[in-house]
């Protein structure tokens, strides 16, 4: 069962029980109208209250059910609904924590509503490319008023209970309990007190209206479609409010029903729903259950205050663990310090973090020039030059000082983490933590798992992840890892496409109107060019065999290094980020394409989006069968949260599943016949031709 019953007096109390946050799956839905059924056949009970067990009253549909038939199998969540709203006792509901979703649908059909304070209250389907779809649409503009409720449909933020119930008129809410540990008890005084209230009310009796009536739903459209490029659910919201005003409740629902089973079926909603599948997918290791015991972290020590570093500790110190800040110099110890201020003086200057909260977290901040002082740490990174002869001096002193279980933690971004934890006597204590620039922005973090590491280890830092609000992705130990493993042959086949007749401006703005972020030349400019120089230095003499356009190499030999410098693949005006096309740059690429004995040729945007984006496929093709990635999803997580890869698309893997394999192998087949471009590299992964031969997609191959 997943719904428990128990009568209390003449109040029957049905409690959703499926953990953690009591989706609505069908086991739960079963056992709910059974629950139901014997509260009204019941002549002793004259009311039922609902709620939820745990931490959650309901987190909404179940998500170990996305996309399988008992997602709708009856009873489905409209059926739950169309039964309270035809319950001749009354029903209601005591939310507390979570009420999202599905969860929050099924509290707007039951006649009252007590609250808990701190309970989180939203319907977040928008975020998965869907809308409410049990009456949501609906209810809560009937409840809340229509600009309110539309706000939240739209948006799919969550909201305080407290800051919904002190809203002028609103209808949400009928009581508001003292505290989650009394609500249980005064909803069912709340109950008894209205058993004998005839008739019963129901929201989808309330009027729904808004003052402005045409003028504002085309206000609101108008702000949709700016903010929602690519996602056509927010402007589905928009309708189905709009006819939640205008319709009978029942005509309204399904106009409401129709759009969300429309919209289902999506290129975009299915990859919002794999995106939100995958993320949670990736917190959890095969071999390393939820049970395996972490070590505690109470003080972290960063090694470098560079960029890096800096940014590393902001994360720690706004989850309020302490950081100590080791440098080897005073001078150096004070830049980082004084960019980290900085970048906290910002979000004060402008309005997103208070005075007090900064200082609260400079607190917790400390610095030293002596390894000694880190010694009691219980997380040590490393952020220092990405050179393993460095690496190799931090590790062995860090070895020499850090206490027993210590875990010792590199930031490399390409360097071998099996090699590194061979500096030290404790390679079961040490695991690659790559943070992804600007480290206090971005959500991805790589974790790299040695052949060493203990799964404590990995429990730990999967957990610290968590804690600092990072997506965490598992990978397997090779040269660049998931993420920068894949962007060398993207970058790769950039420098080809200008060798064969591209500009950087027209390569960066066809992948950029397929929904990247930022192009590869605009990402080499703002990373710094000089990086992937002193990469490919390294390849040439590592990998004599790999072919690289050697226009990289030209533009850094010319000192254009990127925005650090004010000039790279594009020129700038000085402190600004406004890349403008440069006839010095175009000139050396058409002077070098003429050394090469090359003739320009007009290069279509569908061939430059096919050979950056599959170039990604195929070697993650390559990573996926090595197990360097667990699974394909980790990848699509990594390149939607690390590299900007469009979010409606889903991810390389699941845009290459969508496009179809085969067309895909089509498309390589016909690059390798190109005799400037790579042939070698463009020969299917072996995984990736199983699967075509097999009729098999990345998400599904077993």
């Amino acid at each position: 069962m997943s719904a428990d019953y128990q009568v209390q007096g003449d109040v029957a109390v049905i409690t959703l029980n499926n953990p953690p946050v009591n989706g609505l799956g069908l086991a739960t839905r079963l056992a709910f109208v059974d629950g139901l059924q014997k509260a009204m056949s019941d002549s002793q009970v004259k009311a039922v209250v609902v709620t939820g067990a745990g931490k959650a009253f309901s987190g909404g549909a179940d998500i170990k059910e996305f996309g399988s038939p008992k997602a709708t199998q009856e009873p489905n969540l409209l059926s739950l609904i169309a039964a309270l709203d035809n319950a001749p006792k009354p029903v209601v509901a005591a939310i507390h924590s979570v009420a999202m979703g599905g969860g929050l649908e099924l509290a707007l059909g039951c006649h009252y509503r007590v609250a808990a304070p701190g309970c989180s209250v939203a319907l977040p389907e928008v975020k998965i490319g869907l809308i409410p779809g049990a009456g949501g649409t609906q209810r809560l503009p009937r409840v809340l008023g229509v600009e309110v409720a539309l706000n939240m449909i739209v948006s799919g933020e969550a909201i305080p209970s407290e800051k919904l119930a002190s809203l002028p008129g609103q209808k949400l809410f009928d009581v508001m309990a003292a505290s989650a540990q009394s609500l249980l008890d005064e909803a069912i005084a709340f109950a008894r007190k209205v058993s004998d209230v005839r008739p019963l009310p129901r929201v989808r009796d309330l009027p729904c209206k808004h003052p402005l009536g045409d003028a504002y739903f085309q206000f609101a459209r108008n702000m949709v479609k700016g903010m929602s490029k690519n996602f056509p659910a927010s402007a589905q919201c928009v309708d189905a409010v709009e006819a939640a005003t205008k319709k009978k409740f029942d005509e309204g629902m399904v106009f409401e029903r129709e759009r969300f089973i429309n919209l289902m079926f999506t290129p975009e909603c299915r990859a919002l729903r794999h995106l939100f599948v995958a993320q949670r997918a990736a917190s959890k290791i095969a071999d390393v259950p939820d049970t395996t015991p972490s070590r505690n972290i109470a003080q972290v020590a960063i090694i470098g205050a560079g960029t890096m570093g800096g940014g590393i500790a902001m994360n720690f110190l706004n989850a309020g663990i302490p950081v100590k800040i080791l440098e080897m110099k005073q001078d150096a110890l004070d830049r980082g310090l004084a960019t980290l201020r900085k970048n906290y003086e910002a979000q004060v200057g402008k309005g997103k973090l208070k005075s007090d909260v900064y200082q609260q977290r400079m607190s917790l901040l400390s610095t030293t020039l002596s390894y000694d002082d880190i010694a009691q740490a219980d997380l040590v990174i490393e952020a220092v030059f990405e050179e393993i002869g460095v690496k190799e001096a931090v590790f062995k002193k860090l070895d020499q000082v850090m206490k027993p279980g210590a875990i010792l933690a590199s930031n490399t971004s390409t360097l071998d983490v099996n090699q590194i934890a061979g500096f030290t006597n404790r390679p079961q204590d040490v695991v690659g933590m790559h943070f992804f620039s600007p480290a206090n922005v971005m959500k991805l973090l790589e974790v790299v798992r040695g052949v060493h590491t203990a799964k404590d280890v990995m429990a730990t830092v999967m957990s610290v992840a968590k804690k600092i609000k990072k997506t965490a992705v598992v990978s397997g130990v090779c040269d660049g890892f998931i993420g920068n493993r894949m962007i060398e042959q993207y970058s790769r086949q950039a420098g080809f496409l200008l060798e064969e007749g591209c500009t950087p401006s027209q390569v960066d703005r066809a992948i950029e109107k397929f929904g990247f972020a930022m192009g590869p030349f605009r990402m080499g400019d703002l990373a710094g060019n000089d990086i992937g120089w002193a990469i490919r230095k390294r390849r040439y003499v590592e990998k004599p065999h790999l072919r690289y356009s050697k226009t990289a190499d030209l533009l850094c030999e010319m000192g254009r290094y990127g925005q650090k410098t004010g000039a790279g693949w594009y020129d700038y005006h000085a402190g600004k980020r406004d890349a403008m096309p440069s006839k010095l740059v175009e000139d050396m690429i058409v002077k070098h394409r003429a050394d090469l004995g090359i003739s320009a040729r007009k290069i279509s945007d569908e061939e430059i989006v096919q050979r950056l984006v599959f170039s990604l496929v195929n070697e993650a093709a390559h990573i996926l069968e090595e197990g360097i990635a667990a699974k394909a999803s980790d990848i699509d997580v990594v390149y939607i949260t690390g590299y900007g890869f469009p979010i409606h698309r889903g991810g390389p893997m699941l845009y290459a599943d969508q496009f179809g394999l085969f067309n895909v192998v089509q498309a390589m087949n016909r690059f390798a016949r190109n005799p400037h471009d790579d042939a070698q590299f463009w020969q299917p992964a072996p995984l990736l031709a199983r699967c075509v031969a097999e009729g098999q997609t990345f998400n599904n191959v077993k």
